[in-house]
């Protein structure tokens, strides 16, 4: 890191089944309260599985304007919800434009899923005309151009298509491009909402969700649960947020990623384990310095295997005794907005020296030998943590997040 800038997170904000707001998420993640529920669905529903961690009762109306709505599909309504959030808390406003020197970077697995697949049934079953604003709503650069657009950013506006890693990979570049100097200030997140008759059909027909329950690590896991929602960090040059007399949350000292480039669904430890020491090298930190893993944990038998032994290459001895724990049994499996929605839980436990619980957690595995922080919070000192993500086709992201005052 010598000789680059560092960056800091100013604001951030979240929409997820916990509710608006990353408060939310946070209690409800320290809490170890489920937000798995009934999924309700707009058509009628064949399949077997019928539980998600869906964003209920969001009423779009209530915090966007009424324009804006025609051109957004819900995963965007979240996402400009959450920055919204975001931007206040960093003290900026919407009166004075971010001008070129602010990207926007925003990861989503799909993009606009719910618009796509009204559209199908709209035109396909229906034999109606399409909407005119459907190509506009559906297309995953949606998100971060509605977003550049709602702030007046001019400066890289993409979004990142990495699966289940887009999130991380959206934050890890935002900050890269801080540290290099390409800007000063960056919004960056992920978004999603795949809780569909279609989509819900075929992740069932890949045989990874669970009927029940979500229980990462835990033996007599059964799969996933389908999650959705958005989450949003403004990260700025730390010098620019000091000037500006805002309290940074926290700081991303590393980011690291790397490909498997072996399967298509069945993940690989070594490629995982490559991410995270990428992490932890752009740190210029040691894997005995971390305090606590905000770990991938889908529940799914495969997954959580690899994942511990990828977990056991970078941390060796210390495995069994690095507490890591796995909140999708809370907010579910968000997909290309998870890795967001999990930094804001990642955030919450260092601000709060809190490590939330893996609920659900049984029984040990002999498979899986770490402290998942089973069932019940651990208030202890967390200084350094890293999150993980995971994708399919093998894409692996990791982030390093120091506490703010040890800076």
């Amino acid at each position: 890191m010598t000789g680059l800038r560092r960056v800091v997170i100013s604001g951030m904000g979240a929409v997820s089944a916990a509710g608006v707001g990353a408060p939310a998420l946070w209690r409800a993640a320290r809490d170890g309260r489920s937000c798995i529920a009934e999924t309700q669905f707009p058509r009628p529903y064949r399949g077997r599985i019928r539980i998600s961690a869906q964003v209920q009762g969001f009423d779009p109306a209530a915090h966007l304007e009424a324009k804006l709505l025609p051109f957004c599909d819900p995963v965007a309504r979240y996402l400009l919800v959450a920055a919204d959030e975001a931007v206040a808390q960093a003290g900026l406003s919407r009166a004075e434009p971010m001008g070129p020197r602010t990207a926007t970077i925003i990861g989503t697995g799909v993009g606009g899923m719910h618009t796509l697949e009204d559209g199908l049934h709209l035109t396909l079953v229906e034999q109606g005309r399409p909407d005119p604003l459907t190509v506009p709503r559906l297309i995953p650069s949606s998100s971060p151009s509605n977003v550049s657009i709602r702030f007046g950013a001019m400066g890289p506006c993409f979004a990142v298509a990495s699966a289940c890693a887009s999130a991380t990979q959206a934050i890890g570049m935002g900050a890269h491009f801080i540290r290099s100097g390409l800007i000063d200030r960056a919004i960056v997140g992920g978004t999603e909402d795949c809780i569909t008759n279609s989509s819900m059909l075929a992740w069932e027909s890949l045989r990874v969700l669970s009927p029940d329950a979500c229980r990462p690590f835990s033996k007599g896991r059964n799969g996933m649960i389908l999650g959705a929602g958005s989450a949003v960090f403004i990260l700025e040059e730390a010098g620019l947020a000091r000037t500006r007399g805002v309290e940074a949350l926290a700081e991303i000292i590393g980011y690291g990623t790397s490909a498997d480039a072996k399967d298509a669904v069945r993940p690989d430890s070594t490629g995982a384990a490559a991410c995270m020491r990428n992490a932890l090298r752009d740190a210029a930190i040691e894997s005995e310095e971390i305090d606590y893993v905000n770990a991938h944990g889908t529940g799914t038998t495969v997954s959580d295997i690899s994942e511990v032994e990828a977990m056991g290459l970078v941390f060796g001895k210390r495995l069994p005794h690095l507490p890591m724990s796995s909140t999708k049994p809370i907010h579910g499996h968000g997909l290309g907005a998870g890795g967001a929605l999990e930094l804001v839980v990642t955030i919450g436990a260092i601000r709060e020296s809190i490590a939330p619980p893996t609920i659900n957690w049984r029984e040990a595995d002999s498979r899986c030998p770490v402290d998942a922080v089973p069932n019940e919070a651990r208030p202890m000192p967390i200084r350094l943590a890293l999150t993980n993500s995971f994708a399919f086709g093998g894409i692996n992201a990791s982030l390093v997040i120091r506490r703010a005052e040890a800076a």
